[in-house]
């Protein structure tokens, strides 16, 4: 004699369970680009604040009685003077002329206009040199020179990147509070069609450990399909607007769009980030739906103990 396979007590396909796998591979995309649109975020504002807070630069005005090139080199020679600082580099005319281009036009002759020259100095982010000190000291030597220590922009830079990561941590919360609702509404419309498979095994025996154990699997094969298929779109995304920025890297879209957002890379984090979020969606699925046979079988045993409490029960 042959034994008839066993069949699944949970249907392996049906409408519903195609539309919640729609459903959350779509919240599990919106979840997954929002948390790298904020890792891009953070990560653009820390590099932004690295660069402006590891140089000050020390502008000196022309003046009639002033030797530029040796004024210059004095300034430089002050700053490295102190501890804190690493290296000094003079912009030349040359880069001088480069800068005001844009504005001034090329062929430009700073021997006939009062442009200021630049003293760029690096120094340690993490032991900084006295910037007080300094600027005392320069204005003594060289009453032409003033020091910007770039604090005020760097301080605007920190608040402003405090802000924006604010507020995409609390879009993210609004995405994954809109993505649990979903998915809780969503389990329990797939369960109420399926809900007289649950009041026959459990009217013929079957533990409620038993049949919410059936349904939880059911449902984790699900919110794994549609959480990994949204998650393998968002990481698609960042993995194709890198590759198309890294190929494009010349052009001024792109070195414009570099400047103001970074690159398109959420780096290994990142994909870390999308692969916990893929997680976290699957094992909400699944508790969603454990939760939900245990009350619907809780609501079966009500109506069978008070056939009277069935409008309640269902309301």
């Amino acid at each position: 004699m042959r034994v008839r396979p066993t069949g699944p007590i949970v249907p392996s396909s049906n409408i519903q369970g195609n539309a919640l796998i729609v459903v959350i591979a779509i919240m599990a995309f919106l979840a997954c680009l929002t948390l790298g649109a904020v890792s891009m975020v953070r990560s653009t504002a820390a590099s932004w604040e690295s660069q402006i807070s590891r140089e000050i630069t020390i502008q000196i005005k022309p003046d009639d009685n002033l030797d530029m090139d040796k004024a210059l080199a004095s300034a430089r020679d002050i700053a490295l003077g102190f501890v804190g600082t690493k290296s000094g580099q003079i912009v030349d005319e040359a880069a001088t002329a480069r800068l005001l281009e844009p504005w001034l036009g090329a062929g430009l002759d700073l021997k006939e206009l009062p442009v200021p020259r630049l003293v760029i100095i690096t120094i340690d982010e993490t032991h900084p040199p006295d910037f007080e000190a300094m600027r005392n000291l320069l204005k003594d030597q060289i009453p032409q020179a003033t020091l910007d220590d770039h604090r005020t922009w760097v301080d605007r830079l920190v608040s402003m990147a405090h802000t924006t990561v604010l507020i995409g941590t609390g879009v993210l919360l609004l995405v994954f509070t809109a993505m649990v609702l979903t998915v809780v509404f969503a389990t329990r419309g797939a369960l109420s069609s399926n809900r007289h498979i649950v009041e026959v095994l459990h009217f013929v025996g079957a533990e409620s450990t038993f049949v919410a154990t059936e349904f939880q699997k059911h449902f984790l094969k699900i919110s794994l399909k549609g959480s990994a298929a949204g998650s393998a779109l968002a990481a698609f995304f960042f993995a194709s607007a890198g590759f198309l920025q890294s190929r494009t890297i010349a052009t001024p879209q792109t070195d414009q769009a570099t400047a103001l957002f970074g690159t398109f890379s959420v780096g290994a984090l990142g994909y870390l980030g999308i692969l916990a979020t893929m997680i976290i969606i699957a094992l909400l699925t699944t508790i969603t739906a454990r939760f939900t046979v245990m009350r619907t079988i809780y609501e079966i045993d009500l109506i069978r103990s008070d056939p009277g409490r069935t409008e309640t029960v269902q309301n």
